[in-house]
């Protein structure tokens, strides 16, 4: 018996290598995919990373076979080539499954990599066990359990780097590296499988000149399945760049980068200009439009809009949609008259009137704008510079456009500040109730008062209703508030009652938040019981827009308030919204003037509006309260014109219980004196 001493072809065995580390590269980008995939999807990448992983160690293998050669005739059996191939494959998926989770322990990753380094042993010497030759092949057991360590050994490590990729950018990075790591690893383990093989044959077997063709079907089999690991990762790439990529970084509806875009925007394109701009664009109106035609017509009107946008941009301005109605438009280079100008471009184009299936839409843009590197060259804070500024335009009129600065972020802290500390606010009781007088002329007394709610906060001292109530509103806390001044004030006046300081109906004033929560009546007739106050002297106060919101439910709420003996008042009368048409239909009590009339009642036009508003009240059978009244010539004006109940300055500010006792007694003795 002869003993064979192979030899290798250098060009194949460095085409092996570089197919194991071609198969370790693309099972790398495959598990991301697995990683991030779900049901169906992530079944189809497992079965890709598995035949790309199982398919390049397989052709690895081969392709390392052809580079040994031997004085032999060597031939192959296909179907345990082929077995050999499933051993490959099924290996690989049931490692990348018990390994596709990110947070895979070590123990888990130690099963998987148990699996891989089994299936690659498995495969190698179900490899060498289809070669039929005329030479008898043995095994050196101290390399057989060499290759099997490095089998185990840089499976573990693949799996570990797998999992890495998925969780550090850094191994991300360094994805070529590990590649070449792993296809090391692959032809280490291999080759030191070929070392532990011994060949021993007769003399009358070798061949003539040493030369041996190779099988058609394993030349072919390797070129499919490297054919095959070449197209899957090309596939992927493709997948991931054409159709992932542009379902997560665009917008389906318009077609626009979305949010997920403008963050790598500004990591890769954006940078740190010298000069550009941030345009914050939010519709105005658009709920109402989705509201009352529909979604199909409001998505349509979206598409027009970001169609418009996209007319008025050059090629180093990109638009963006955020979500819902909000767009943005980056630029990287622009100064401030540059941001301005197309700004104000944008809010004319897009008032302009919309034909959209039938329908002629109409909506405008309220816009911020933030400046680089006036206001900063980072996303987070352009953005909300932007974000100010755009609000700032909303609360302006709408149409309109704002560049932000100081004074805007200033009074946006101090909204954040105050919206937070309202509830705190409630609770610790930090709300107080002052009252003005409503003054009788022609009895010359106090006919009633109204409660005002104050906020005495602890640090900021006292913030005005008009700051405050709004947010209020925003927030909702208006309502339990409102069941607190309710309950306030039905106590005062019960005790002023009781101490016979004076007996008359004190109004309160109502948000529309409170109608829409649907428990005014509740709230009122709890008061009520709690005080112990007869529902004549509790007057609520509604505005024009409170009763034009919901013409038919303020009806509802008013109208069983009523029937319990509560009165109603409607303040600030002539500025708001209301229909002449539905106003007999109210169940109110009393109609006040707002202030604005009685400020310039001097002019001919305001008291023509004052006699007016005075004569709809008297045909209504409905009394009339003046307020903002300052002056004895006011006082004067309204007494020709009928008006008798009268409140403002020239009678009493507004004033806490302790203060208003004192006034009483003030009053009771200058009358005395007269």
């Amino acid at each position: 018996m002869v003993h064979l001493q192979g030899h290798y072809n250098v060009p194949i065995v460095l085409l092996s290598f570089l197919i194991a580390v071609l198969a370790s590269y693309s099972a790398f980008s495959l598990s991301e995919k697995i990683a991030k995939s779900k049901g169906r999807s992530r079944v189809v990448w497992l079965l890709a990373g598995s035949c790309v992983m199982g398919c390049g160690v397989w052709s690895m293998h081969f392709v390392g076979m052809l580079a040994f050669h031997l004085n032999v005739r060597v031939t192959y059996d296909i179907q345990v080539t082929f077995l050999s191939l499933l051993a490959s494959i099924a290996a690989s998926f049931i490692a990348f499954r018990v390994s596709a989770d990110a947070h895979a322990g070590p123990l888990r990753i130690g099963v998987a990599g148990l699996f891989m380094g089994s299936g690659i042993v498995t495969m190698h010497y179900t490899g060498m066990a289809a070669v039929r030759t005329s030479a008898v092949l043995t095994y050196h057991p101290v390399y057989v359990g060499l290759s099997v360590l490095i089998a185990l050994t840089a499976s573990y490590a693949a799996l570990f780097m797998f999992r890495q990729s998925r969780v550090s950018v850094n191994f991300r990075r360094c994805r070529p590296v590990c590649a070449l790591v792993m296809g090391l690893a692959i032809c280490g383990m291999h080759y030191t499988g070929m070392a532990a093989s011994h060949f021993t044959v007769n003399e009358q077997s070798l061949t003539d000149g040493g030369v041996v063709m190779t099988p058609m079907f394993l030349l072919i089999g390797v070129a499919l399945s490297t054919f095959f690991i070449l197209a899957v990762s090309w596939a992927a790439i493709f997948f991931d760049r054409n159709v992932l990529e542009k379902m997560a970084y665009t917008d389906a509806l318009t077609g626009l980068p979305n949010r997920h875009h403008l963050v790598r925007y500004f990591e890769e394109s954006f940078g740190s200009p010298s000069s550009g701009f941030l345009l914050f664009i939010d519709l105005d109106r658009f709920k109402s439009i989705n509201d009352t035609l529909g979604h199909d017509i409001g998505d349509l009107l979206l598409q027009e809009v970001a169609s418009r946008l996209k007319k008025h941009l050059n090629e180093r301005q990109t638009a963006f949609r955020l979500g819902g109605d909000e767009f943005l438009i980056a630029s990287t280079r622009g100064d401030r008259t540059a941001a301005v100008q197309l700004a104000s471009t944008l809010v004319q184009e897009i008032k302009r009137p919309y034909y959209i299936q039938g329908n002629e839409l109409y909506v405008t843009g309220s816009i911020g704008v933030s400046l680089v590197p006036e206001h900063g060259t980072e996303r987070v804070t352009l953005l909300k510079a932007s974000d100010t500024a755009m609000y700032n335009a909303k609360s302006s009129g709408k149409n309109n456009y704002r560049v932000f600065d100081e004074e805007m972020d200033r009074k946006l802290l101090r909204k954040l500040e105050l919206e937070m500390d309202l509830r705190k606010g409630l609770a610790e009781k930090q709300f107080i109730v002052d009252y003005q007088p409503k003054w009788d002329v022609e009895t010359d007394q106090i006919s009633g008062m109204e409660a005002l709610l104050r906020w005495n906060h602890p640090r900021l001292g006292l913030v005005s209703p008009g700051e405050f109530v709004p947010i209020a509103e925003e927030t909702g806390i208006i309502v339990p508030i409102t069941r607190w001044v309710l309950q306030v004030v039905c106590l005062q006046n019960k005790i002023w009652q009781d101490e016979g300081l004076l007996k008359v109906c004190v109004s309160i004033n109502m948000s529309i938040r409170v109608f829409e929560s649907g428990s005014l009546y509740e709230m009122v007739t709890e008061a009520l019981e709690v005080s112990g106050l007869k529902p004549e002297y509790l007057e609520l106060e509604i505005t024009e827009s409170i009763a034009m919101y919901d013409v038919e439910d303020t009806i509802e709420q008013l109208t069983a308030l009523r029937d319990l003996g509560v009165q109603v008042s409607m303040d600030d009368f002539g500025t708001g919204y209301s229909s002449l048409g539905s106003l007999d239909q109210m169940p109110i009590n009393t109609l006040k003037i707002d202030q604005m009339f009685i400020r310039d009642s001097n002019l001919p036009s305001k008291q023509a509006i004052i006699s007016t508003i005075i004569s709809i009240a008297k045909n209504l059978k409905l009394d009339v309260v003046a307020e903002g009244v300052e002056s004895p010539e006011q006082i004067e004006f309204l007494q020709s014109q009928g008006c008798r109940v009268m409140q403002g300055y020239y009678y009493g500010k507004p004033m806490n219980p302790e203060k208003l006792k004192e006034w009483i007694g003030e009053q009771k003795e200058v009358k005395l004196k007269t």
